[in-house]
């Protein structure tokens, strides 16, 4: 089932927590980040080239970290939300990777190229989830953060996969204020 469909469903049934309707496009675009790891994963199956890409993963971190203060984010915690974006893609990728060598094939779904079609997606996603990220802000510290997640992630429509995925991306979004 397509990511971004079970999280919009989703906040139609979850609207009575009165999440704040800057979470919506922010989860639905994390979804659709996750659903882009499908692809790489295909990609690296046919390379054989490994999950883990510490050049790549650098290049995104400080793009983003560079980008954050043009969206009136602190650049760590820009840098932070995408390392977790970065390892919910990684665990999508393991689980397919080891799906695929227990069935011994991958799905025959249409291969698009890593660098020419995946990566500018990728790059286009991170300006929005960047500016989503900027418009959830002022909620991180609200005491129903966590709550808010809880109820997006635990949508009975989810998948483990996507669940577990769900709940490594945003891990760090609230922030809890002592």
């Amino acid at each position: 089932m397509n990511r971004r469909l079970v999280f919009a469903l989703l906040f139609v049934s979850a609207s009575a927590s009165a999440a704040p309707p800057s979470l919506e496009p922010l989860l639905n675009s994390i979804a659709e980040r996750l659903a882009i790891a499908d692809q790489v994963a295909l990609s690296k199956w046919d390379s054989h080239k490994p999950v883990e890409d510490k050049k790549r993963e650098q290049e995104v971190i400080a793009s983003v970290v560079a980008q954050a203060p043009s969206y009136k984010l602190e650049p760590a915690a820009a840098g932070q939300f995408f390392s977790a974006q970065i390892e919910a893609n990684k665990l999508v990728q393991y689980a397919h990777l080891s799906d695929w060598q227990f069935q011994g094939k991958a799905p025959d779904d249409p291969r698009p190229d890593l660098v020419k079609q995946i990566r500018p997606q990728l790059d286009q996603l991170q300006k929005r989830l960047l500016q989503q990220l900027a418009d959830f802000s002022p909620q991180r510290t609200d005491p129903q953060c966590p709550q808010w997640l809880a109820e997006a992630v635990h949508e009975p429509l989810n998948e483990p996969m996507q669940q577990l995925a769900m709940i490594r991306a945003t891990a760090e979004l609230c922030i809890y204020k002592n």
